[in-house]
């Protein structure tokens, strides 16, 4: 933790300080930003004042009094409710404007960690709590040269693995074998062992027909498991990282069909999906090109559009992408204006998917998935190939 660097952040959003508080692990994003350790005995609340000038303030139980020991900054302690409630309003003294990890109305979910009635309480001591999501993602989400690497090394392993799934179903309809979507799941998992890669146990989407129209569609052995046959269309979702310390995810997905001559329907919504994927790369590249703020609900309003115009609204029932880092799911910017209307602004050193879909129940499905990387610099890179046609399996 650089507290100097944290200081200068919350100078620039014009906060007079970040006020980090837990009580049983329970904010994980403040015990990472703190770099405390999550599986450490904790059943008292603590308090961590980073202010906008100034040395930092620890506020501990009396029965927890070294569970901060290992940050810097003054060391306050309270014993009853009473006395930590006059602690707080002591170590805030003349700020107002207090950054903490919670979001008003609850836009931004993925930073409300705060409770309610410890709001409340800023609130009733004087104090004007404010969302410090924009801070959770420069000193979370921010993702250096090193970490861009593995990212595309990641997805350079990835796509031949998803080459290779789509050939072994290519395979099995020549030689006339019976191969299940969890067969095919099954044989990506083990490619991301023997490449170095991990997705954590958590496995990829492989389906066939109506089955992806379920976003999280998940494939089991036994009953209810497909095989492929030609006419089928097919949905691979897959993600993973290298098996190594610090590493970023790499998330695609690509949609294939078995044989040469995809219903039109089928083309229809994959194009869509595929434009739509475009525009809002073109959006956020734009925006950057021109030294513009761009902002995650935005994005996804770019991207959504193009599905509207097509006449297949109200078949993207999901957000446009999800900030990606060390975890499939990250802590940065959502690219949403749907499930939640994310308003945090994309900055140089955060990685997010694109992925937009079209989800017909009880027929197909087709969604076209890359992940956008803001380098350091500015730019904005998709490393490796993006799908501009439905993968035809023969």
């Amino acid at each position: 933790m650089n507290v100097s660097k944290i200081q200068e952040a919350i100078r620039e959003k014009g906060f007079d300080g970040w006020l980090l508080y837990n009580f049983h692990n329970r904010d994980y994003l403040a015990m990472k930003i703190l770099g405390l350790d999550a599986s450490k005995f904790s059943t008292r609340r603590w308090y961590y004042f980073i202010p906008a000038q100034g040395e930092p303030v620890r506020l501990v139980s009396k029965v927890e009094r070294t569970i901060l020991d290992s940050l810097p900054g003054e060391k306050m302690m309270y014993l009853s409710w009473k006395e930590m409630h006059a602690q707080i309003k002591t170590m805030l003294g003349k700020a107002k404007r207090i950054a903490m990890n919670y979001s008003p109305m609850n836009n931004i979910p993925y930073t409300s960690l705060v409770d309610a009635g410890t709001v409340e309480l800023l609130r009733k001591l004087g104090f004007e709590p404010v969302s410090a999501a924009d801070l959770i993602q420069q000193f979370e989400a921010i993702i250096d040269e090193k970490g861009y690497h593995s990212h595309c090394e990641a997805g350079k392993r990835v796509l031949k693995i998803k080459d290779e799934a789509y050939r072994r179903i290519g395979d099995a309809i020549r030689n006339e074998q019976a191969l299940t979507e969890y067969e095919v799941q099954q044989f990506i998992m083990k490619r991301f062992e023997e490449d170095g890669l991990t997705c954590e146990g958590h496995g990829p989407i492989v389906g066939i027909n109506e089955h992806p129209a379920d976003p999280h569609f998940e494939s089991k052995p036994g009953e209810g498991n497909y095989i492929f046959k030609p006419g089928d269309t097919v949905l691979i979702d897959l993600w993973a990282k290298l098996d190594q310390p610090g590493s970023i995810y790499y998330d695609v997905t690509w949609c294939g069909y078995v044989g040469t001559n995809p219903p039109e329907k089928y083309l229809e919504i994959f194009n869509t999906v595929r434009d739509a994927r475009k525009a809002a790369v073109n959006f956020v590249r734009k925006k950057f090109a021109n030294g513009e703020a761009c902002f995650g609900w935005e994005v996804d309003d770019a991207c959504r559009n193009v599905v509207i115009e097509r006449g297949y609204g109200d078949y993207f029932i999901h957000r446009t992408g999800h900030s990606i880092g060390i975890n499939v799911h990250g802590n940065g910017v959502n690219i949403d204006n749907l499930e939640t209307k994310d308003e945090r602004q994309l900055v140089p050193g955060i990685c997010f998917s694109v992925e937009p879909g079209i989800y017909l129940q009880d027929d197909m499905a087709a969604r076209s998935e890359i992940n956008v990387f803001i380098k350091l610099d500015g730019e904005v890179v998709v490393y490796g190939d993006e799908q501009e046609d439905l993968i035809l399996i023969q």
